[in-house]
């Protein structure tokens, strides 16, 4: 197999729901919030797997828009964590050339949070070996219903009441405009569900479902994701001989 036929067994973007770190505090009898910090060492771990095997990027649903109706200590236990750890990983990602972006409604986020995401997005910009992607405050719902606001708005404006959208204008009205679609979406804790999460981007992407709850995945974990990956036959409409005949 030549290196360039490997190379394309890695998937280019991972997307993954890390869930399960209020049931992993649960079973220890800890609070919600030490699931959380353990989730966050997953985190980095992840972070570090993808850059070693050659993954371009790294799509995390960090908090949804759902959960803004969670305990409000929860909710500022989460955001101090979300501040703290982009304030602390933020020399390591500029050194191991990781850019940082988000989708979502972050204007929502508290200042301090948004103070500290916007200066690691501004001083990471030049990283080219991994773009790592949080989706904050994100429903994927709401941001296609965004999207489609934005062409009614722009037709009116220009007044091209019959104008028909094709599906790259679309694309570029979403959050995630100018990035690949998800090869991969890895979700933990055991739950068979993509909870509104990035719903337009994942039409073809590949789903990959794990009892392991997020404080316990591990970089074994994560590769048998990847094995598991490339196990498959990706088609995208077209049959297995059309697939093996441009191989």
């Amino acid at each position: 197999m030549s290196a360039d036929k490997g190379r394309k067994k890695i998937p280019r973007h991972v997307a993954i729901i890390m869930d399960g770190n209020g049931r992993w505090a649960a079973q220890r009898k800890l609070h919600r919030l030490e699931g959380h910090h353990k989730g966050s060492e997953t985190v980095e771990e992840v972070v570090e797997c993808c850059r070693d095997l050659g993954v371009e990027e790294l799509t995390l649903y960090a908090f949804s828009q759902e959960n803004w109706a969670r305990p409000s200590d929860e909710i500022e236990g989460l955001m101090a964590l979300l501040k703290s750890f982009v304030f602390q990983k933020r020399e390591k990602l500029i050194k191991n050339g990781i850019r940082l972006l988000t989708i979502g409604q972050t204007d929502r986020l508290p200042e301090g949070v948004l103070k500290e995401l916007t200066r690691s997005i501004y001083e990471t910009r030049q990283c080219s070996t991994m773009t790592l992607t949080l989706a904050l405050s994100y429903s994927s719902r709401s941001e296609i219903i965004d999207a489609v606001n934005q062409v009614l708005r722009n037709a009116m404006a220009n007044e091209e009441f019959s104008k028909m959208v094709n599906e790259d204008e679309f694309d570029r009205l979403l959050f995630t405009e100018g990035r690949t679609p998800p090869d991969l979406l890895i979700r933990t804790s055991g739950e068979h569900r993509i909870s509104n999460f990035l719903l337009w981007q994942m039409a073809y992407t590949e789903l990959y479902f794990t009892e392991t709850l997020w404080p316990d995945f591990s970089r074994d974990d994560f590769m048998k994701a990847i094995n598991e990956y490339q196990r498959r036959e990706r088609r995208f409409g077209k049959t297995t001989e059309q697939i093996r005949a441009t191989a």
